[in-house]
């Protein structure tokens, strides 16, 4: 039990180090990202104004139907982020992976952004 304790006080260490270097403005917000073990959430903020502009999950029901925890989900889940940001009028963002590495599921979310049109 005292290696969980330890693990989750390291990963908000490791979140804390990227938070005090990666902010979001209006012009340039922050694509946050949160991995658990069966899901993954991204959500486009504006920390100036407190305020969500997009966000996507493996928990919305269009993307329930097939396995949410892998990369092809994350994929699609930064897909949707990228889309839905953009008709915000959102074209640039920072990345905030939250304090996990970047691999796997948090890189495939990342590329797919990219590939739709995100620029970080």
């Amino acid at each position: 039990m005292a290696n969980v304790a330890r693990t989750h006080a390291l990963k908000r260490r490791r979140h804390a180090r990227v938070r005090r270097k990666v902010a979001g403005t209006p012009e340039r917000p922050r694509l946050a990202v949160f991995r658990s073990n069966r899901h993954i959430v991204a959500q486009v903020i504006d920390d100036v104004a407190g305020r969500t502009i997009a966000a996507a999950s493996t928990v919305e029901s269009s993307l329930r139907s097939q396995p949410t925890g892998n990369v092809a989900a994350a994929a699609e889940v930064g897909r949707l982020v990228a889309n839905r940001a953009k008709e915000k009028g959102v074209e640039r963002v920072v990345f905030d992976r939250g304090g996990t590495r970047y691999h796997g599921r948090v890189a495939a979310l990342a590329d797919a952004a990219r590939e739709a049109g995100l620029e970080f």
